[in-house]
Order: structure tokens, then sequence, then C-alpha cells
């Protein structure tokens, strides 16, 4: 019953976070490493992927969408670094150099946690 409601909530919030993709670009922008290029098509991207992913927990592709959402964390990850080492990226996002830190290992929580749903 646990695992079932982790995945459920997953499945929103990545559902929730690939819509904000397309809703607010600019706040994912903040934090888009400058040195990526077609930044604005990539924020997009990887919203679409978060909605498709996020979805794909609920259905019979949950092992699937987990494996992608694990690619897919980690392909973002380099936002976080960005995140951590921009003072400009961190009042884009009105938080402190230590919270972007505290943030950053979550990630590896959320890959952890897309993992463990793909195991029946």
């Amino acid at each position: 019953m646990f695992k079932k409601i982790t995945i459920f909530l997953m499945a929103f919030f990545y559902m929730y976070v690939g819509i904000k993709h397309f809703t607010d670009p600019k706040y994912f922008l903040a934090i888009m490493p400058p040195y990526l290029i077609w930044q604005l098509e990539l924020i997009y991207l990887s919203g679409f992927f978060e909605i498709i992913f996020g979805f794909g927990l609920l259905t019979k592709y949950r092992k699937l969408s987990s494996w992608g959402l694990i690619i897919l964390l980690i392909a973002v990850f380099p936002a976080n670094i960005y995140l951590i080492s921009s003072e400009k990226a961190q009042i884009a996002l009105n938080i402190t150099k230590e919270i972007a830190i505290i943030r950053a290992p979550f990630q590896l929580l959320f890959i952890y946690l897309a993992y463990w749903s793909s195991i029946d």
C-alpha cells in the first residue's frame, strides 16, 4: 500500500512539475547552465518527458517510465550544480547557496524512488 501511494505521489509530482515547465519556463531558465544551447527547447523537452514518465508510472509501463525518470534526473542534474555555483540563479529562485547545496542530494533520493518503483 505504501508503495502504491508513493508511486501515485511521484506521478502527480512529475506531471505537475512537467506542466510547470510550460506554464513558467522562466523559473527553469534561471537554473539552466549557460553553456547549454537551445535552453527553452530543453526546458520544454524535459517538461514533456516529466509529464509522460509521470503518467507512465500509473500504467503498465511503470518500469519503463521509472527508468526514463532515472535518465531524466541524471540529465537535469547539471541545473542543480549550476544553481549551487551561480549567485544569479540563487537570486532568481530566491534561495541561498546553502539551500541549493541541501537541495542537490535530494536528486539521489528521487533516483532511488524511481528505481524502487520499477521493482515489482
